[in-house]
């Protein structure tokens, strides 16, 4: 059966809902119409502002992020970083010395941590070093360096030097975005720069993030997922993601 153009529209608008993007070769195949027709529905969707078009394919939401205030984060999927702070806690064992980044998951996740014996904590964020220092049994040690407003995080070349003297068992990063492609990234060059020193200094690479990351790209790329070991997200996460991460070696959690 040939479908119109307007049955084009809302069967793909209706694929679009229920796995939170589309392919241009598979929609084409399904339609039997050519590539050429899809990208032209696709574009024509996407100037009614009903989807957005990115590397053949088609998502739901903007793949690019803006920067936003800690304070404003914070109270988005509020729930979901939650349930994920609680989890990572469980990550975390006797005499580890953990770095944890910036951002309101893994702010959150320090507000959950529960001290185990020996820990030792290095941190750019000024939020995070605040919450620990009201915990006992922490040795915090503070990264240097400008002073990022927007996080409340330091960033550049001090703290990367800090960095380097040291090696960690575990990171806690929290991204901006999670592409399949692209990997992990966040919105200011500056931090992403010092997220890849952290990597280096690490062992272990657990990415806090709850589902809306995924599929969504930030101004600075951190690293490829091949670099990261863990993600603890939330049931948003789709299938097909999921299925990706797993098949890349990544350990996912879901909370």
């Amino acid at each position: 059966m040939i479908l119109n153009i307007a049955e084009r529209h809302k069967l793909i608008l209706k694929k679009l809902e229920e796995n939170g993007f589309v392919d241009v070769a598979d929609l084409s195949q399904e339609f039997d119409v050519s590539l050429v027709t899809i990208r032209k529905d696709l574009k024509a969707l996407e100037e009614r502002k009903l989807l957005f078009r990115s590397h053949g394919r088609a998502i739901q939401v903007d793949p690019y992020i803006k920067e936003h205030k800690v304070s404003e984060k914070e109270k988005i999927h509020a729930i979901e970083k939650n349930r994920i702070a609680i989890a990572a806690g469980l990550c975390l064992k006797s005499f580890d010395n953990i770095i944890i980044a910036s951002g309101t998951s893994v702010i959150e996740f320090a507000r959950h941590l529960k001290p185990v014996e020996g820990l030792t904590v290095l941190t750019a964020s000024l939020n995070i070093a605040l919450i620990l220092s009201e915990k006992p049994n922490i040795d915090i040690i503070q990264l240097g360096g400008n002073v990022r407003r927007s996080s409340s995080s330091v960033i550049g070349s001090i703290a990367e030097k800090m960095l380097a003297e040291f090696t960690c068992t575990k990171l806690f990063l929290g991204v901006d975005g999670i592409d399949l492609d692209f990997g992990l990234t966040t919105t200011n060059a500056m931090e992403a720069s010092l997220n890849k020193e952290m990597i280096k200094a690490a062992q272990k690479i657990i990415v806090l993030a709850d589902s809306s990351k995924f599929g969504r790209k930030g101004f600075g790329r951190i690293c490829g997922l091949e670099d990261v070991d863990q993600i603890i997200t939330d049931s948003g996460i789709d299938n097909k993601t999921k299925d990706k991460l797993i098949e890349l070696g990544i350990d996912v959690t879901i909370v």
